[in-house]
């Protein structure tokens, strides 16, 4: 396959997750970063889950994708912020 083919048909829902250390706003700031990719994303299109010890918070956001472009540079976004421990 040609490496800039996609398999994903934009524009579609693609969930990406996201792992952090538990802090008030994590959340809240991911929201933030998500929204300048995504302007019509909100908070009912995320799942929060806390780590058993409470660590760690893992976060769901479902973005509506509408190019390779675009999830390539909400991914470094991402990837880049110093709140962001993992994202898949």
């Amino acid at each position: 396959m040609d490496p800039t083919e996609s398999l994903i048909e934009y524009p579609s829902d693609f969930p990406i997750k996201v792992m952090g250390a538990t802090h008030a706003d994590f959340a809240a700031t991911i929201v933030d970063v998500v929204l300048e990719f995504d302007p019509t994303f909100h908070i009912g299109r995320m799942e929060v889950r806390p780590s058993p010890k409470g660590n760690y918070t893992g976060l769901t956001v479902t973005v509506r994708a509408t190019s390779r472009t675009q999830l390539d540079d909400l991914y470094r976004a991402l990837h880049g912020h110093p709140m962001v421990k993992i994202v898949m």
